[in-house]
């Protein structure tokens, strides 16, 4: 196991993340956050909850986005719903998707076919905590990146949460 972030690096990415999102966003109104569940949810709740810090008068619109029936990478076995929490309208706003590692390009590809569900947003950014730079199987590129990696297809990038692993670390492991 290789360390990539440690927790105080984690920390200091996500609240540069929150940062970068609001210096390309001219007005709250009109954008709203969706984390993808499951994993994307640890990140987008950090990211938000700093967004917040910055943005105190309130206005923020978040919601939580189940990909699962939406993905084409995972049919052969039973998979357990989580839950979609979008309580607005999508319609003509600026959706800054949120999810903790880019890969090969396939959730997000789930993601976008999930979100028209919702609305046709007029604009849709996605944030990532880690983008795999080499592995994209689609052409589908993460507007905020905390940071690239190179890896090879064999490695695995695992984002540690201290709320549901104890601790807070993204690390490789062959």
């Amino acid at each position: 196991m290789k360390s990539i972030l440690t927790e105080e690096q984690m920390s200091i990415t996500i609240r540069r993340l929150a940062h970068q999102v609001l210096e390309n966003q001219a007005s709250l109104a009109d954008t709203v956050f969706i984390g993808i569940q499951p994993r994307g949810v640890f990140l987008s709740d950090q990211v938000m909850e700093e967004i917040r810090r910055l943005q105190p008068e309130g206005g923020v619109q978040y919601g939580r986005l189940d990909i699962t029936f939406y993905r084409d990478d995972v049919r052969k076995e039973l998979h357990i719903a989580n839950q979609t929490d979008i309580p607005f309208s999508l319609e003509g706003k600026r959706v800054v998707l949120i999810d903790d590692v880019l890969y090969t390009g396939r959730t997000i590809r789930a993601a976008l076919d999930a979100l028209l569900d919702f609305g046709r947003p007029g604009k849709v950014e996605l944030c990532v905590l880690i983008d795999r730079r080499f592995s994209r199987q689609l052409p589908i590129e993460a507007d905020y990146v905390g940071k690239s990696i190179d890896s090879i297809i064999s490695q695995k990038v695992k984002v540690y949460w201290k709320k549901k692993d104890g601790r807070e670390e993204v690390a490789i492991l062959d």
